[in-house]
């Protein structure tokens, strides 16, 4: 990167911007990304892309005058802190100290887009589509995707201080139709992290993917409509944190929290979930897909401990609203790009482990439904309100698996969906690196992560 722009003729035109601010960075970013899809027993579509910019950001107050290009020159540069310094409107304010140096690294400098080539990685993707065909009879419909990318960010503050680091992400997708007796299914499974394809493309690794894509499918095919009406539920564990991650990780976003518009503000001190559930955001995870070593301003990532036995312990911060409200930022300040302005948002989302037997859980519901794995899902930041789509699903009767359903749903209220969970399993599990984040506008890789978790009551909305 150093070759991109004159970081001296950057610096100055930078604190010049900074002058009576009471914030703000120049944030410049080079990228590279790839992406194969593999449909109907051929390469549907190859991409590859570059691109760098820089995004520079003036804070004054709760105003943030923020310009971007993707034209890294001194005269680019100087425009942008022109514009951004609009912010300040004649107001004098402190600047606030950088963040701290962050030394450590949480994953390897290295470029899935360049191995291995791309013979190989198309060759493969056919070689998973044949495989997957082969196993079973009634698979009428493989698509295979592949992803990398490698981002590498530099952050620059006043007196010329700077921060960066390469960031490498990959993903592998299987989904997989299953056509029996006229009736057709779907089941689909990932897996993914900040490092090269190697470990994600390894045979044993994408099999597994495939088998589990080809058995979600299976058991579709068998589903019966699902019930409606509240009940228990018991949540699988790993990736089904989705729903805690929507239901509970937006409204602890501090942005959200100090406007007042959050279903958690102003609650810090106060019971919000049942004792025992203990929910964290942790950015610190070496390889994971939301992990950063340091945010998008530049602040170490750390291990948030945001609810903890049901007691609500604190929010997510970035730097401008951590300074408004008086705390210090936890390094979640993120964007999706050079030319975002950075916001609160989550890395990899849990609730901590139990002591309870996941097969206790079943045992324990006489009529509800097991949920071990989920689609999309909706909630509304200000009351709590959320929905769900189960993909994968079962009828627990008199304490035993029943049959899968479909098109179950479950809906509810985030703050009362932690105060309905009796039962913490002893099984946690993060998601196999998956997640992406949607917040105004903005996608993120994010990670989440839970035991299984019994909920006494929540409405399932289904075929009645």
């Amino acid at each position: 990167m150093s070759d991109l722009y004159d970081r001296s003729a950057a610096s100055k035109i930078l604190d010049d911007a900074l002058h009576g601010a009471d914030d703000g960075e120049l944030y410049v970013e080079t990228a590279r990304s790839e992406s194969f899809v593999f449909d109907d027993g051929r390469l549907k579509s190859a991409a590859f892309d570059t691109g760098k910019g820089f995004g520079l950001r003036v804070v004054s107050g709760e105003t943030t005058g923020f310009a971007h290009a993707s034209e890294l020159t001194d005269a680019a540069i100087r425009r942008a802190a022109d514009a951004a310094s609009a912010a300040k409107q004649g107001r004098q304010g402190t600047l606030a100290s950088p963040p701290a140096p962050v030394n450590s690294r949480l994953y390897a400098d290295v470029d899935p887009t360049a191995a291995p080539d791309f013979a190989a990685k198309t060759s493969l993707l056919a070689e998973i589509d044949a495989w997957c065909r082969a196993q079973d009879s009634r698979v009428v419909q493989v698509s295979v995707s592949l992803a990398g990318s490698r981002a590498e960010i530099e952050i620059m503050r006043q007196g010329g201080a700077i921060v960066s680091e390469a960031r490498p992400l990959v993903r592998l997708n299987v989904s997989i139709t299953m056509e029996q007796y006229g009736r057709r299914e779907s089941g689909g499974a990932g897996a993914g992290g900040r490092a090269a394809y190697e470990e994600w493309i390894q045979p044993a690794r994408w099999k597994a993917l495939a088998q589990r894509a080809m058995k979600k499918a299976a058991v579709n095919l068998e589903s019966i409509p699902a019930p409606a009406g509240e009940m228990p539920v018991v949540l699988g564990p790993g990736w089904p944190a989705v729903l805690l991650h929507e239901a509970v990780g937006h409204g602890l976003e501090g942005d959200f929290n100090r406007k007042g518009s959050s279903i958690y503000s102003g609650k810090i001190g106060e019971q919000v979930a049942a004792k025992g559930v203990t929910v964290v955001d942790d950015g610190t995870i070496q390889d994971r897909r939301g992990s950063l070593s340091f945010d998008d301003e530049g602040t170490q990532t750390q291990r948030n401990v945001l609810i903890e036995d049901g007691i609500l312990k604190g929010y997510m911060q970035d730097r401008m609203n951590a300074r408004l409200m008086g705390v210090e930022p936890t390094g979640n300040g993120r964007r999706e790009s050079y030319a975002c302005s950075p916001m609160p948002r989550m890395t990899n989302t849990f609730m901590t482990g139990g002591n309870h037997d996941p097969e206790e859980m079943i045992k324990s519901v006489k009529r509800g439904i097991w949920a071990v794995d989920f689609g999309g899902g909706q909630v509304d930041i200000t009351n709590g309100q959320f929905v769900f789509q189960c993909t994968e699903a079962y009828m627990i009767e008199d304490g035993k698996v029943g049959a899968p359903v479909k098109n179950a749903t479950l809906i509810g209220h985030g703050p009362t969906v932690l105060q309905h969970i009796s039962m913490i399993g002893n099984d946690f599990a993060l998601d196999d690196g998956v997640g992406t984040c949607g917040k105004a506008g903005q996608s993120l890789p994010v990670g989440v992560g839970q035991p299984s978790l019994k909920i006494d009551a929540i409405t399932v909305g289904g075929a009645g």
